[in-house]
Parts: structure tokens; C-alpha cells; sequence
């Protein structure tokens, strides 16, 4: 079984597409940059996807949805 499960991982964010927006996101600033690294201590998974899903799971990533402002 793959960890972080999808059912786990659904369970933090709204939908599928967040997930992979989310995640990628995430993988490409572990990927690129140093210095942001993982922010799990230890991380099961050696690949950046990986590392950013643990990464959600544990609570480390979130998402908020911000609703445009309509002017008046």
C-alpha cells in the first residue's frame, strides 16, 4: 500500500485538482531550492511529489480558498 494514502490526502484538501496543484507546487520548491527542504522530519519518500504529500498529511501544507471580493 502507498503512503500517504488518497483517502488520507482527501481528507485535507476539497478536491483531486487541488491535491496535484498542491502538491506539485510544493515538489518544485523542494526540487529547485535547498533551502526549503522538507518539512517532515524524516520523510518516508525519496522523490519531491512524495515528500510534498507527506507534507499535507502531517499538516505541514494546507489550502485556503479565498472567494473573489465583488466591487460595488
Amino acid at each position: 500500500m502507498l503512503y500517504p494514502s488518497i483517502d488520507s490526502l482527501m481528507d485535507k484538501l476539497d478536491s483531486k485538482y487541488t491535491l496535484v496543484t498542491v502538491s506539485a507546487k510544493r515538489a518544485r520548491e523542494i526540487r529547485e531550492d535547498s533551502s526549503r527542504g522538507p518539512l517532515v522530519n524524516r520523510p518516508k519518500a525519496h522523490k519531491p511529489v512524495g515528500m510534498a504529500l507527506e507534507e499535507i498529511v502531517e499538516e505541514h501544507l494546507r489550502f485556503e480558498r479565498i472567494t473573489p471580493v465583488e466591487e460595488e
